[in-house]
């Protein structure tokens, strides 16, 4: 039996100028209102597959890794490592994750795979167990990075990935997670991003990671100030949205701060957006 939970990682404020790219704040201030320092509230929200005996961990979230500077800096809300808290209340602990997939290595999806900061302390992987997937473009995209995003990337994760369990994946499906499991790819955020899809009986469950990061990012023209290349972003969704369509496939956001799934739709004017929201997810079957 195949079952989904959602869980929260560590949470973040940033600027919403650039996160609605170039759609205009009269705009995107209705979708998510922002604080007195123009910064929106967004979640790092996981993806807990539990298959058969198997934990299976769909991103990390931002953790706990930045020293207070950085903390501060990039917006993220809490000390602790929050992730680690969302998994102990669904009964994981750390040991128990046996594979854990990062659609790209930029550090609110990968950071939380790390201990929290202490001072003094190299950083640390705190999932024992765990075999890591990431896309094999996405891999190399970290190890030479661009300068429009370099500052993306956690110095030093490559090496303390590459010295454990760790699989790169070329293809469409993954020998780690087996059947059930395939990958869309995506290049206009970064390139060489992985998009999990996972197969349920009532229609597959697609992971959007930073093509559709959440609901307001569903309408085609809507992209982040962060897209390496807005207008493949828009035709890469737009292909992905026309397939769940056709396939009555779901959505799971990770930065939305409200909703964690919907499912795709179009309303009268052609116009893509989600139906059936779900803020939570606790043990889906279906």
């Amino acid at each position: 039996m195949r079952t989904l939970s959602s869980v929260l990682g560590n949470s973040q404020r940033l600027d919403g100028g650039a996160m609605f790219g170039n759609a205009p704040k009269a705009m995107w201030e209705n979708w998510i209102p922002p604080d007195d320092q123009n910064r929106i509230p967004l979640a790092c929200r996981c993806l807990v597959v539990r298959d058969g005996g198997r934990v299976i961990l769909l991103e990390a979230g931002i953790g706990a890794f930045f020293d207070p500077t950085l903390r501060a800096r990039y917006g993220v809300v809490e000390e602790r490592h929050v992730l680690l808290e969302s998994l102990a209340a669904i009964g994981i602990a750390p040991e128990a994750v046996d594979a854990i997939v990062l659609s790209h290595l930029h550090f609110d999806h990968a950071g939380g795979v790390l201990a929290a900061f202490r001072d003094g302390q190299p950083p640390a992987l705190v999932f024992p167990n765990a075999t890591y997937v990431v896309g094999a473009e996405a891999w190399q995209r970290a190890i030479q990075p661009h300068a429009r995003d370099r500052a993306s990337f956690i110095p030093g994760l490559t090496d303390l990935l590459g010295a454990g369990k760790l699989e790169l994946a070329a293809g469409d499906t993954s020998t780690t997670l087996g059947p059930g499991f395939v990958f869309h790819r995506s290049s206009g955020h970064t390139p060489g991003l992985l998009l999990t899809e996972v197969a349920m009986p009532d229609g597959p469950v697609v992971f959007a990671a930073d093509l559709i990061p959440g609901k307001a990012w569903v309408h085609l023209p809507i992209t982040m100030g962060y897209d390496r290349y807005p207008e493949l972003l828009i035709d890469e969704k737009a292909t992905l949205l026309g397939d769940l369509l056709d396939r009555k496939g779901r959505l799971f956001f990770t930065h939305d701060p409200q909703i964690a799934m919907g499912t795709v739709a179009k309303d009268a004017k052609g116009r893509f957006h989600i139906v059936d929201e779900k803020q939570a997810l606790r043990d889906l079957a279906n």
